[in-house]
């Protein structure tokens, strides 16, 4: 098959399965994490690495389908430095402390080389290029300065989101922080990694063939529906309620470019990409 019709198959996959890869997935996601960590489950099956990683790649079709016509030898060569930026930046957090501050994973994310999860990649790079894409979806007429520190904030606020459920649930541990367990540091650390990695984003896509894509791609943003699903309830089930907050204002800015329409918010008939 032609990478066309491969693209094709892709898009059609992820829109008939929308509900199932974009809510069902993170919703028993939420369900195990609560299971494995209250002790309900069998130990092989509590927090596996393997089945983490399966549901993670499974609710990132979207975006892969999203952005797979995009992607061009620029934005494949972006792609690839934030791929290597990840594993080089999380490696020296991993052993030196910098610039999250130190840090340890407590749980095996799939296979780990060095310390570092070798699915890094599927966990880093799309928090970065949703945060964009949200961007380019709410700021369409943002100048390259501003549209960069938006999607920097947005990368904030989904660490904000992330990090304290991910430590309550022991994926990884920073030995104590200000904000559930985090500290300062490790989002002083996001400030620089989030910066450097969506300014590689910015520079390897066409922001205007990019911004028409979204606005004709319904399932685009279907991957951060899920993380707010997801993540969302994790820190509800902890207690979280900043945490929680700050996903009910990202599902805000998902309800305001109508990205929950495929359960009935929204348009009713989004042009089909």
């Amino acid at each position: 098959m032609s990478r066309t019709q491969v693209e094709r198959r892709l898009s059609d996959l992820v829109r008939e399965n929308r509900f199932t890869i974009a809510v069902v997935f993170p919703l028993v996601g939420a369900g195990m994490f609560v299971a494995s960590h209250e002790g309900w489950l069998p130990p092989w099956l509590a927090m596996n690495p393997l089945l983490v990683l399966f549901g993670t790649l499974v609710m990132r079709l979207p975006l892969v389908a999203g952005l797979a016509p995009l992607v061009d030898r620029r934005a494949g060569v972006g792609l690839l430095l934030v791929t290597a930026y990840s594993y080089v930046i999380e490696y020296i957090g991993v052993h030196y402390g910098v610039p999250y501050g130190e840090f340890s994973y407590q749980i095996e994310l799939g296979p780990m080389v060095g310390g570092v999860p070798v699915g890094l990649p599927v966990f880093f790079l799309p928090l970065v290029v949703n945060s964009y894409l949200l961007v380019l979806l709410l700021l369409p007429k943002a100048g390259r300065i501003a549209r960069t520190l938006a999607a920097l904030a947005v990368v904030l606020v989904v660490d904000f989101v992330l990090d304290p459920a991910a430590v309550g649930l022991g994926f990884w541990d920073y030995g104590g922080g200000f904000y559930y367990g985090v500290p300062f540091s490790n989002f002083q650390g996001w400030i620089l990694s989030g910066l450097i990695a969506v300014s590689l984003v910015e520079w390897g896509f066409d922001r205007a063939a990019l911004g028409d894509r979204l606005r004709n791609c319904e399932f685009a943003l279907d991957d951060f529906v899920s993380f707010v699903l997801l993540w969302g309830a994790m820190n509800v089930y902890f207690g979280n309620w900043i945490a929680v907050a700050l996903a009910a204002g990202l599902s805000a800015g998902l309800v305001r470019t109508d990205r929950f329409d495929f359960v009935g918010i929204g348009r009713e008939r989004p042009e089909q990409g």
